[in-house]
């Protein structure tokens, strides 16, 4: 489990993972048996092919995190473009998640340290009483 944990942390995962779930819950909406279901265009052609590549895209920036940005704000038009074409996004739910995800990994830094790590790190310079670092590392 700390081999995973460590390869999470250096990329986007949650983001990446939102929007691979929202472009399957895209999917699975498209074959559910409902009157409410909207075809729009060559037999919906569309309404397949926007979450099929957001969850592509949602893999792509999983595995290749370097180019999380284009990734990320490609993901974004494709969830906002599955609202006319794949059942109002998923019936919303898979739209709000490709655009949290997409938000997410467009906000991921890899070289920031974590939560805990600066937490801990404050806490013990407080205890050693040394005035805490700012982000260029000179005294507050």
């Amino acid at each position: 489990m700390n081999g995973f944990r460590r390869w999470t942390a250096r990329r986007p995962f949650p983001g990446g993972l939102l929007l691979v779930l929202g472009g399957a819950e895209i999917l699975v909406t498209m074959k559910a048996p409902l009157p409410v279901i909207l075809h729009i265009g060559a037999q919906g052609l569309a309404g397949y092919l926007l979450p099929t590549l957001m969850v592509l895209i949602g893999l792509l920036i999983l595995f290749n995190p370097t180019q999380r940005l284009f990734y990320s704000i490609i993901g974004v038009l494709l969830s906002l473009g599955t609202w006319p074409t794949s059942n109002l996004g998923g019936f919303f739910v898979g739209l709000l998640l490709g655009v949290v995800g997409s938000c997410l990994a467009f906000g991921w830094l890899p070289d920031q340290e974590g939560r805990g790590a600066r937490r801990q790190r404050r806490k013990e310079e407080r205890a050693a009483g040394r005035p805490p670092l700012t982000r260029a590392g000179k005294p507050a």
